[in-house]
């Protein structure tokens, strides 16, 4: 899947600013997937991590805020929040997110446990894995999308 090249600069942007932190963050979402080779056209950025990290890193990007981290809740989905735009490329941070599942919230995930890694030219990038994105897209009600990445899952063997 081929990433374009505004996508490219701005996960370098990305990694450069995160560097010295330490904290625990992934790329998640389509370019998250699609790093990884599966079939998906990536529009925007979705970065998760922890609620602290969600600050942290939000502070690194705060000249390219649009809105700042804060806690948001929706009927499915609580979490910290906060939206960027950087080279015409929207970003967003999530930290700690929170999904209704069979009437309960369930724990945030620990990014750790589902962290892989992605090449993309130099770059090393902390995505996601599939099988977790697979189950991820379920929770949320986004079975189209995650019947699609299962099947090319699948497919691969």
């Amino acid at each position: 899947m081929e990433i374009l090249e505004r996508h490219t600069e701005v996960l370098r942007l990305i990694l450069e600013r995160f560097g010295g932190e330490s904290v625990d963050w992934v790329v998640t979402g389509s370019l998250g997937m699609a790093l990884q080779g599966a079939p998906f056209e990536a529009h925007d950025i979705d970065i998760q991590t922890d609620s602290s990290g969600a600050y942290r890193l939000g502070s690194k990007l705060a000249g390219f805020a649009v809105t700042p981290v804060r806690y948001v809740t929706s009927e499915r989905i609580r979490s910290h929040l906060g939206a960027f735009e950087i080279e015409g490329v929207a970003v967003e941070i999530m930290g700690g997110i929170e999904k209704l599942v069979d009437g309960e919230w369930e724990l945030p995930v620990d990014v750790r446990t589902h962290r892989c890694w992605a090449r993309l030219d130099e770059l090393k990038v902390p995505v996601l894995s599939l099988e977790y994105e697979v189950e991820a897209y379920m929770k949320l009600g986004r079975s189209a999308e995650a019947a699609r990445l299962r099947a090319w899952l699948d497919e691969r063997g």
